[in-house]
């Protein structure tokens, strides 16, 4: 998918200022959507994303987006809506791109319920509601594309609770996509595996890691944040107008 395919729309995207979500954000923008970049503490992070995306011809904006609390998701609409007038006289949005979450958890042993909480607070709870109170505004033929991960599908006891959720969303994906297919819009999960991230710093330190992580994928090498944005691209353009309701593995076909 190439080209300004998604001229006219608008996107919200979680988690936007680095890492895969920074990715997404600045190819959605590429692709001619309004972006708005959610970020949680690392404004200038999300300022440079927001800069990154105008300097190749696109339109965005910063977005606070701090999840993990009751009332976090309604705030951020609210955010969105004093923000999103400046920007398109069209207000609403298109495509919302679920992306915040926290990438670890304690293994079983050392789990608190304090750390499960936070985890399912951050990457279940708030895609929830943020769909929820986001639905009044989301437009008929909309998107909505929840980042998932490999590691629902594929078994590592050290980070369960961390999988778990991304299990949960993947559920949350399902039934969404039967609840609103009436509307038109799609819903989607997106499943990656091991991707170079600030989040994967140990892949740059430890020639061994580096290799065995480099070996899980069916590709021999590990994923780059812009594999996952273009999976993203193509499932909020009109191209992927039938299909809802699925996980879209993207982890480069790790443990085949």
């Amino acid at each position: 998918m190439t080209g300004r395919a998604l001229e006219g729309r608008t996107a919200l995207v979680t988690g936007g200022s680095r890492g895969i979500g920074r990715a997404i954000a600045e190819r959605l923008g590429r692709d001619g959507a309004v972006v708005a970049v959610g970020y949680a503490r690392e404004k200038e992070a999300a300022a440079e994303v927001v800069e990154a995306i105008r300097a190749a011809g696109g339109r965005a904006f910063a977005l606070p987006a701090a999840l993990g609390w009751h009332g976090d998701a309604a705030a951020l609409w609210e955010a969105f809506d004093e923000r999103i007038g400046e920007h398109t006289p069209t207000g609403g949005v298109d495509i919302i791109v679920n992306n915040a979450g926290i990438g670890r958890s304690a293994d079983l042993a050392s789990l608190t319920e304090e750390g499960f909480d936070e985890v399912f607070a951050v990457n279940v709870r708030a895609p929830f509601f943020i769909v929820k109170h986001g639905l009044a505004r989301l437009r008929d033929g909309g998107r909505i594309i929840n980042i998932s991960s490999g590691l629902a599908r594929i078994a590592m006891p050290e980070v369960m609770a961390y999988g778990s959720t991304k299990g949960a969303l993947d559920t949350f994906t399902l039934n969404l996509a039967k609840e609103l297919g009436p509307r038109g819009i799609t819903v989607n999960s997106v499943a990656p595996g091991i991707v170079d991230t600030d989040n994967t710093s140990w892949l740059h330190g430890d020639q061994e890691a580096a290799a065995w992580a480099a070996s899980v994928s069916a590709f021999g090498r590990v994923g780059q944040p812009e594999d996952i944005a273009g999976v993203v691209a193509f499932l909020a353009s009109d191209d992927a107008r039938w299909v809802s309701g699925r996980v879209v593995d993207a982890t480069g076909g790790s443990a085949l």
